[in-house]
C-alpha cells in the first residue's frame, strides 16, 4: 500500500471512529426530554445520562493512550472502537435508566480508547508538510459531529425512536471495524507500565466531586453526605497529584505541564468545555419544554450554532500555522463568552426565536476557532513519543470540563429554577448561562498565557528526534 494511499485509508477510519464518538457527546442532549418521559428520570438522572459517558470518557483516556503505546495503537484502536459498538447496543436495548447510564459509561470506555488513538495514528501516517492541513480537517470532523449531533439526536427521536440514536452507532462500527484491521498500519509508544493506582485515584476523586456536584441540590450543599463527597473527592484527587510526581511510570505525566503553552491550553479547553457542554445541555430542553417544539425542530434550531465549526476549524487549522494559536484562542473564547452574556440576557419563555440566531452563530464561530488550533498547540508542546500521554491528557481535560459544565450549570439551574414552567425554567437558564460566560471569560484570559508563535507540528516520524523542530516558542 503506497503512502498516499494509506494516508486515505488512516484519515477516513480514524475520521469515521471520532465521529461516532464526539457525536455521542451531544446526540442525547435533544432527546433527553423523550428519555425524561419513557423513564420519569429527574434531573439528577438526566446528568448522569450525559456525565456517565463524559465522566468514564475522561477518565480513561489517558490509560486507553498509555495502552495504545504499550500494546500496539492499532490494536487498541479495533478493542476501543468493538467495546464502543458493544455499548451502543446495551444503549438502545435499555428497559430503565439505571441501565442507559451503565449502557453510556461502557460507551465512555470505548471513546476513551479510540479518541486519542485516531489522532496519534493520523498523526503517524500524515506526512509533516500536510499535518496542519490533516489537523485542521481532524478538527472539522469533531466540529461536525457537534454540528449534527442534536439534529439527528432529534429527528431520530422524533421520527423513530430514542433506542435508535444508538443503534445507528452499530452497523457503523460492525463496519470499520474490519477495515481497521485491515487498512491501519500498527505503530507503538514507548512501552511502559501501567499506572493503575493512578487510574484508581483519578476515578475515585472525579466520581466523588460529581457525585456531589450532582445531588448538592437535592440533599443539601451543607449535608453530611455531600460535604464528605467533597472531601473525599479532593483528597483523592490530592492524592492523585503527589502519587504521579513521585511515580517512575505516571499515567499522566506532570513535567508535561512545565510547558507554559501546554499548561494554558489545557486550561483553555477545560474551560470552554464547561461553558458550552452546560449551556447546550439545558438549551437544547429549553426549546421543547418551554417552547414545545418537537425533538428535530429543536435540534435543527441548534444548527447555526454547532454547524459553524464546520466551516471555521479547517480554516483555523491552516491560518494557525501562519499566526500562532495564541490570536485565535484568545479571539475564540471572547466570542463564546460574548455569545453566552447574549443569550442569557435576551431569553425568556416566549423569545422569538431569531433572536437567538446571532447568538448561536458567534458561539458556533468561536467553537471552531478552539477546535483545531487547540490540537495543534498540545502536540507542539511535547516531544513525538509524549504525544499519546499529551493528546489524551488534553481529551480528559477538555471532557471533564464537560462534565463540570453540566453537573455546575445544572445545579445553578436547580437552585434557582425548575421545569414546573416556561418562566421557572428560565429562571434557571438565565443565571447557570450567567455563570458559564464568566467561566469562558476566564479561559480567554488563560489564552493569552500561550506562546506567541506556536507554529504547526512538523515532526516526521522517520527523520531522527534531534531533527524534530517542536513549535511551541516562548513568547
Amino acid at each position: 500500500m503506497t503512502r498516499p494511499t494509506r494516508v486515505v485509508w488512516t484519515f477516513a477510519i480514524s475520521s469515521i471512529a471520532l465521529f461516532m464518538a464526539a457525536l455521542d457527546n451531544l446526540v442525547v442532549t435533544t432527546a433527553l426530554p423523550v428519555i425524561r418521559a419513557s423513564f420519569k428520570a429527574n434531573l439528577s438522572e438526566l446528568e448522569w445520562i450525559v456525565n456517565a459517558y463524559t465522566l468514564t470518557f475522561a477518565v480513561l483516556l489517558l490509560t486507553g493512550a498509555a495502552l495504545g503505546d504499550r500494546f500496539g495503537r492499532k490494536r487498541l484502536f479495533i478493542i476501543g472502537l468493538t467495546i464502543f459498538t458493544g455499548g451502543s447496543a446495551i444503549a438502545a436495548l435499555s428497559s430503565d435508566v439505571t441501565t442507559l447510564i451503565v449502557a453510556r459509561a461502557i460507551q465512555g470506555l470505548g471513546g476513551a480508547i479510540l479518541t486519542p488513538l485516531s489522532l496519534t495514528i493520523l498523526s503517524a501516517a500524515v506526512p509533516r508538510e500536510r499535518r496542519a492541513l490533516a489537523l485542521g480537517a481532524w478538527g472539522g470532523i469533531a466540529g461536525l459531529a457537534i454540528a449534527i449531533g442534536p439534529v439527528v439526536g432529534g429527528a431520530i427521536s422524533e421520527g423513530l425512536a430514542w433506542q435508535w440514536i444508538f443503534w445507528i452507532n452499530v452497523p457503523i462500527g460492525l463496519a470499520v471495524i474490519p477495515l481497521a484491521a485491515l487498512r491501519l498500519t500498527e505503530t507503538r509508544g514507548p512501552s511502559t507500565r501501567l499506572d493503575l493506582s493512578g487510574l484508581g485515584l483519578a476515578s475515585g476523586g472525579l466520581l466523588a466531586v460529581v457525585w456531589g456536584l450532582v445531588r448538592a441540590n437535592e440533599l443539601g450543599w451543607t449535608s453530611p453526605t455531600i460535604v464528605a463527597s467533597f472531601v473525599v473527592g479532593v483528597v483523592l484527587l490530592a492524592s492523585f497529584v503527589a502519587w504521579e510526581a513521585r511515580s517512575g511510570e505516571p499515567m499522566l505525566p506532570l513535567r508535561l505541564f512545565r510547558s507554559r503553552s501546554f499548561t494554558a491550553a489545557n486550561v483553555v479547553a477545560m474551560l470552554m468545555s464547561f461553558g458550552m457542554f452546560g449551556s447546550i445541555f439545558l438549551l437544547a430542553q429549553f426549546f421543547q419544554v418551554v417552547q414545545h417544539y418537537s425533538p428535530l425542530q429543536a435540534g435543527l434550531r441548534t444548527l447555526p450554532w454547532t454547524i459553524m465549526p464546520v466551516f471555521v476549524a479547517p480554516v483555523a487549522g491552516l491560518v494557525s500555522s501562519r499566526t500562532g494559536t495564541r490570536p485565535l484562542l484568545v479571539l475564540g473564547m471572547s466570542l463564546m463568552t460574548i455569545a453566552l452574556a447574549w443569550m442569557s440576557v435576551v431569553v425568556t419563555p416566549t423569545v422569538d426565536y431569531i433572536v437567538l440566531v446571532p447568538a448561536f452563530i458567534v458561539a458556533g464561530a468561536a467553537m471552531g476557532l478552539f477546535f483545531a488550533p487547540i490540537a495543534n498547540v498540545v502536540l507542539s508542546a511535547v516531544r513525538p513519543d509524549e504525544e499519546g500521554k499529551a493528546s489524551g491528557a488534553n481529551n480528559a481535560i477538555r471532557e471533564l470540563g464537560g462534565v463540570f459544565g453540566v453537573a455546575v450549570l445544572a445545579a445553578v439551574f436547580a437552585a434557582n429554577g425548575s421545569y414546573l414552567t416556561g418562566q421557572t425554567f428560565v429562571d434557571g437558564l438565565i443565571p447557570a448561562m450567567r455563570i458559564g460566560a464568566v467561566v469562558v471569560a476566564i479561559g480567554a484570559v488563560a489564552a493569552l498565557a500561550l506562546g506567541g508563535r506556536t507554529r504547526a507540528v512538523v515532526t516526521d516520524r522517520e527523520t531522527d528526534d534531534s531533527s524534530i523542530e517542536l513549535g511551541a516558542a516562548a513568547a
